[in-house]
């Protein structure tokens, strides 16, 4: 689509009652990035009341008409999916924005490939619009969906706005605040005057939106600062686990707490399979906040759901029976996924799949999910299908990883929260499950039957440019990286991806062999990981020739004061960090400066300055190495139970006690958290 364009969505597909909403870029550094907001608009082109702008502090409607799904890794960088329901968008709702915004000084100029896409419900993508030159600017509308009689049509926008997130917002009729100062100095006051007295009850009102922006006092109020009083509650709690474990009441650590989902007994692939479908149907259907993450992205309506387990369908002469079936009722329409599920190494199979999808497309159905310990990748699907294209109904293929379902439950459960306590102990009890040992549902387990000839060729030096089996243990090699992306992001509660250079229309194969050749040649594994609010890329490399994992950040020099104060302070911050850890000092124009221990550098933090003064001082490379597992399995010994290890005490040890990005958008947006409670 070109700028300024539209089309109907029904001319396009016949199944656009759901979409999926893409925004994606690209950045040369692997670090940049930006946010995605939707505002639902009335005929007046204003929205109804704040609670129609959805952003990262407020991602999902009551109704379910739109969800933010959250970032996905892509071949050329990373893209914010949005899921819409458009049969449950309010009828007063005329328009829907669909926007991104950065923070601070950052502009969109600086970001390459942006683009925005739409698929109906069953992932055909539709439609695509590129913007070629964003200019400086820190928010852009992207596209808009508005009704024209009974259909729902595109627009391509494109339009930039300087004042960011806060301008958009405002000129859409959301009642803001963005001053930071603003912020600062009523919470200074609350401090200074203490807490305020709890006020009475009050009838319930619009829920004000915790965060960016803050809500903004009557005109009538601004011309004499007020003290800040208690505001009663109108939204409801959402429920997490407690952060310290409940003490035990058990007499001693033999006394094993019962168990809504039994594991132990568990003897044969085939029952382990059955047993995580049940349970994790079972849980998917009582508790919707869950069911809903794990359908969004796939076209789900929001609606009712149940989920039922061992169905015998007809093909042929011989019925099937996949291992689950998931129905979703919106407004007397139902959407129907097939379930296929895999536990321990147990590979999907192409015949099995084949006719799930065969029978889905008889029988009028919207997809197929397939469940493993494997994880998909972009341009190389875990199996192969034929998709009929003559047929007028087709259906969509979907695939999660055991990890991926691990990660969304620990994400509501210890940071974002369920509606109740009772949806809170399910879904502790459904994760208890997923990681006992027995359940055989622990993600991505194994490097593959090409990990050990390759450790081989490289350690005596006979592995060949071009043999497949490094391009096998390359796309293995980025399925644990995405999983420990997961596993990380899940206890932290941070968004946490790979981080990816490629330009747009890089083509995924392509990119692996590349690197695929890198690996026969320098015998190493590298990758790179964003994680939001540390101050650069966590890097992560596996030298298959000295057995050896590093893992490092890279940290920018300060752009105020003397280097002696940056290493002393450094040094400072590091106090609890591991002995062991390397710091070197990153010069311009030079291949490295300085470098030690910490041990070495506590007593005498100046040995990090370079011997001739004039010399500029970049940054800081801190790195951790740890002895690289052998095995292609995750046991102790492994190679993934390594990576696993290196990574968590990297960031647990080391960038935790490190300063956020430069005042940026880490303290920005707790302020204005903090003037939203």
């Amino acid at each position: 689509m070109t700028m300024g364009s539209n089309v109907s969505l029904a001319a396009l597909s016949e199944n656009v009652g759901s979409a999926i909403v893409s925004l994606g870029w690209s950045s040369p550094t692997g670090e940049g990035d930006a946010d995605v907001s939707v505002l639902l608009l009335d005929a007046k082109g204003k929205v109804r009341s704040d609670a129609d702008f959805y952003f990262y502090n407020n991602p999902v409607a009551a109704d379910g008409s739109v969800q933010l799904l959250g970032k996905e890794p892509t071949a050329d960088g990373s893209e914010d999916r949005i899921s819409f329901d458009l049969t449950a968008v309010p009828a007063d709702v005329e328009r829907i924005v669909v926007a991104a915004s950065r923070y601070e000084q950052a502009r969109f100029a600086e970001l390459d490939d942006l683009k925005v896409t739409l698929a109906d419900a069953g992932g055909e993508s539709l439609l695509r619009f590129v913007i070629d030159d964003p200019g400086p600017v820190s928010a852009i509308i992207f596209g808009e969906l508005y009704r024209r009689a009974e259909d729902w049509k595109f627009r391509a926008v494109g339009q930039g706005y300087d004042s960011g997130l806060a301008g958009l917002a405002t000129d859409f009729g959301v009642d803001v605040e963005d001053d930071e100062a603003d912020d600062e100095t009523e919470s200074g006051t609350a401090a200074a005057e203490g807490p305020a007295a709890p006020a009475p009850e009050a009838p319930p009102q619009a829920t004000p939106l915790e965060a960016v922006p803050a809500p903004r006092p009557p005109a009538d109020e601004e011309a004499a600062p007020k003290k800040r009083t208690a505001r009663p509650r109108t939204a409801k709690k959402k429920v997490t686990l407690p952060k310290a474990p409940v003490k035990s009441l058990a007499e001693n650590e033999s006394w094993k707490s019962a168990r809504l989902f039994p594991v132990s007994v568990l003897k044969s692939d085939r029952e382990r399979e059955m047993r995580a479908t049940s349970v994790l149907l079972s849980v998917m259907a009582q508790v919707p906040e869950f069911g809903r993450r794990l359908t969004a992205a796939f076209g789900a309506p929001a609606g009712r759901m149940e989920t039922f387990t061992e169905v015998s369908l007809p093909h042929g002469e011989t019925p099937r029976r996949p291992d689950g079936v998931i129905r979703v009722e919106r407004a007397g329409k139902l959407w129907t996924a097939l379930v296929e599920t895999k536990t321990n190494g147990n590979a999907l199979k192409a015949d099995q799949v084949q006719a799930y999808m065969d029978i889905a497309a008889r029988r009028g159905y919207e997809a197929v999910i397939t469940l493993s310990n494997d994880v998909a990748l972009e341009g190389s699907p875990l199996v192969d299908v034929k998709i009929d294209r003559r047929r007028k109904h087709q259906v969509a293929l979907w695939h999660l990883s055991w990890a991926e379902v691990a990660h969304q439950a620990q994400m509501l459960i210890r940071h974002e929260g369920v509606g109740n306590a009772a949806h809170a102990w399910l879904l502790q009890e459904l994760l208890h499950y997923l990681q006992h040992d027995n359940s055989g549902c622990h993600g991505f387990q194994n490097m593959g039957s090409a990990w050990v000839p390759v450790r081989n060729g490289i350690d005596d030096e006979t592995l060949c440019l071009g043999d497949p089996r490094a391009l096998e243990v390359v796309e293995s090699w980025e399925r644990l990286i995405r999983q420990v992306c997961l596993r990380l992001g899940g206890e932290l509660g941070q968004k946490v991806l790979p981080a990816q250079r490629a330009r747009r229309g890089t083509d995924p194969g392509a990119r692996r062999a590349r690197l695929a050749d890198q690996l026969c040649l320098e015998g190493r594994l590298q990758a790179e990981l964003r994680v939001e609010g540390a101050p650069g890329l966590l890097t992560v490399n596996a030298d298959l020739r000295t057995a050896k994992l590093r893992t490092s950040v890279e940290i920018p020099a300060p752009e105020q004061g003397y280097p002696l104060t940056w290493a002393k302070r450094l040094v400072r911050r590091l106090a609890e960090a591991p002995a062991d850890l390397h710091v070197e000092t990153l010069v311009e124009g030079e291949t490295g400066g300085p470098r030690g221990t910490l041990e070495r550098l506590r007593p005498e933090p100046a040995d990090l300055l370079p011997k001739d003064s004039a010399t500029r001082i970049t940054g800081f490379r801190l790195s951790l190495f740890k002895s690289m597992g052998s095995g292609r399995g995750s046991a102790e010994s492994g190679f993934i139970r390594s990576v696993d290890d290196a990574v968590h005490r990297f960031y647990t040890s080391v960038v935790v006690h490190l300063d956020a990005p430069a005042a940026g958008r880490a303290a920005a947006v707790a302020a204005k958290e903090r003037a939203a409670v």
